[in-house]
């Protein structure tokens, strides 16, 4: 099971020196988190081709540096861990650039257009004493998911036997106008590649390995090229069995996790990221008591903000250890994305194996095909 503990250890005295590459709205939340946690990180430059952008940010979070091309900053500043907060489009290139200079990274999702993408990304690494790349998936890290984590562990669950993954958002025509919105060049994919990935990211990691998906892709409503609603049916290796649903056409927005185990259910009812209030569970007749007693003892107090993944990320370099999530484990969450296309184009389900180099859904999300 892939949902992380709390690092132990509080590696080196001296915190790292940290770059964040792309100065929009995201990457405010990696500066806040950073910013709270000075005994691990400094801030010592970002960078964005917008000079006002860039100015605007240095200000607020007092980053010493600032520059408009990302090389030049690594040559001159020598960062420990870069925060590339760009664009999807960008992620390959200023990744590979970052691994080559020997400064790990923690890149935003999704972390790549494609398998192919990621596969040399994660090549670019620098092997077991680094650097590495993380991802962004930072709902597997609120002390809610750990819970469930562990109660799995124990067995107190029983086998998990069906599940429901919905991440219904809405997001007006006028999102879109943004030019690398809802293009497969630029973002990959619809809402299945740049919002539901975040969910499906967790049930995998909670789940475990995916054996075979059958999906429909379809553009519903949206001026757009890739999709803007997603379903599918998603077997697992460990008998599970779940309904994936992403979309952009949902007035009443919600994001929802639900796994029916043989001893309880737990469900997850959030937006854009939960508290402990924001999980549930309901005990099989007969198991009240041993589940609630287990389920109370579990973590609390942390939620799926930024902040939980990044302190993990933070302690693990600290420490000389890969950080979390892995180019592996973001490599499958991204093989499920593709293999729901995949499936939809085809019409037909698909297992992970038949995603490989030879499927043209490797090297493009939409396999080079059109809605």
């Amino acid at each position: 099971m892939d949902v992380p503990t709390p690092h132990q250890g509080s590696g080196p005295a001296l915190p790292l020196r940290v770059a964040v590459v792309g100065t929009g709205n995201i990457a405010r939340l990696h500066a806040e988190a950073l910013k709270a946690e000075p005994e691990r990180a400094e801030i010592v430059s970002a960078v964005d081709v917008s000079a006002q952008a860039l100015d605007t940010f240095r200000e607020r979070f007092a980053v010493p540096t600032g520059y408009t091309d990302p090389e030049e900053m690594l040559r001159k500043e020598r960062p420990d861990l870069v925060h590339v907060c760009t664009p999807p489009g960008l992620h390959r290139p200023q990744v590979e650039a970052c691994l080559g200079a020997g400064a790990s990274v923690l890149v935003e999702k999704p972390p790549a257009l494609s398998l192919a993408e990621a596969e040399k990304m994660a090549a670019a690494e620098g092997g077991e004493q680094g650097p590495w790349m993380a991802t962004v998936f930072q709902h597997r890290f609120g002390s809610g998911a750990l819970r469930v984590a562990d109660l799995m562990s124990s067995g107190v669950l029983g086998r998990p036997l069906v599940a429901t993954c919905h991440t219904t958002w809405f997001r007006p025509q006028e999102y879109f106008d943004v030019p690398w919105r809802g293009r497969w060049e630029t973002e990959g994919g619809g809402p299945t590649m740049g919002h539901g990935i975040h969910q499906m990211d967790l049930l995998l990691a909670l789940l475990g390995e995916w054996t075979e998906v059958s999906a429909v892709v379809r553009r519903q409503a949206r001026d757009v090229e890739t999709e803007d609603v997603s379903m599918a049916r998603v077997d697992f290796a460990n008998g599970a069995i779940a309904s994936v649903v992403n979309s952009l056409l949902s007035p009443q927005e919600e994001s929802r996790i639900r796994i029916d185990f043989e001893n309880a259910t737990v469900e997850l009812l959030h937006l854009y990221g939960y508290g402990d209030e924001d999980w549930q569970i309901t005990p099989a007749p007969g198991r009240e008591e041993e589940v609630m007693a287990a389920w109370k003892a579990g973590p609390s107090g942390h939620n799926s903000g930024h902040h939980a993944q990044i302190v993990q990320v933070l302690d693990a370099l600290r420490s000389g250890v890969a950080p979390p999530v892995t180019a592996a484990e973001s490599l499958r969450t991204l093989r499920l994305v593709a293999g729901v296309y995949a499936s939809s184009f085809e019409g037909r389900p698909l297992t992970p194996d038949e995603l490989g180099p030879a499927s043209p859904f490797h090297g493009r999300m939409s396999g080079g095909r059109s809605l």
